[in-house]
């Protein structure tokens, strides 16, 4: 199926807002990610419930149907491959590279992307721990929680980095909040919004948006 970037976009959000938890994207979170009127982003949903590759049910949001779902993977998996080419081969930093992959995404070909899936290894993450979808639609099925539910004395390692925020990914680099990192929490400060962990045999004060954005897996 032959789709505008605009599509692609708006199925690779979706798929991407609910790859990690149960639940279902709201027309203004939508909107708000996509840079676009409320008004706006709910027209284009109307067109992709129309193809049948969305689904809009009132009071719950917006969710992807078996066909848009496949079409999805297909989709996060180029973006996550070049994020990951970009990176690895070409230098580029973890906050310039989502854009770049974002306008290449669009104009890669299969040819082109299996060639990069070679160069690379075939990857099963990319940079900030995202699982790549490989070539026939296969997901790894991945159990993290948010740092910021992690038990006080737990210890974790950390798994993925959101990149959604780019103030906060700023804020995980710089504190060494990195995918492949032992966590122990220390403390949740929660009337103060922050809480204290050791990365690396240093202390840390992190706020709980940064924890949030932060997926591990319990050790």
């Amino acid at each position: 199926m032959d789709l505008s970037a605009m599509a692609e976009d708006y199925l690779k959000y979706i798929y991407s807002a609910t790859e990690f938890e149960d639940a279902h994207v709201g027309t203004n979170s939508l909107a708000a990610a996509m840079a676009v009127a409320p008004s706006t982003a709910s027209e284009n949903i109307r067109r992709l419930v129309d193809a049948g590759l969305v689904e809009h049910e009132r009071y719950r949001g917006i969710g992807l149907t078996k066909q848009g779902y496949e079409l999805a993977v297909q989709l996060v998996r180029k973006h996550r491959l070049l994020e990951t080419f970009l990176v690895d081969i070409l230098g580029y930093t973890w906050e310039e590279v989502d854009e770049e992959a974002e306008i290449l995404e669009h104009a890669v070909t299969e040819r082109l992307l299996g060639r990069i899936d070679k160069v690379l290894g075939h990857p099963r993450r990319d940079p900030h721990g995202d699982p790549i979808p490989a070539a026939d639609g296969s997901v790894e099925d991945a159990q993290w929680v948010r740092l910021s539910a992690v038990d006080k004395g737990a210890l974790a390692r950390i798994e993925r980095v959101s990149d959604e925020d780019p103030l906060i990914l700023k804020e995980v680099i710089a504190q060494e909040l990195l995918p492949g990192a032992e966590v122990f929490v220390a403390e949740h400060k929660t009337y103060a919004g922050v809480m204290q962990v050791v990365v690396n045999g240093k202390e840390k004060t992190i706020g709980d948006p940064v924890a949030a954005a932060i997926f591990c897996a319990i050790t």
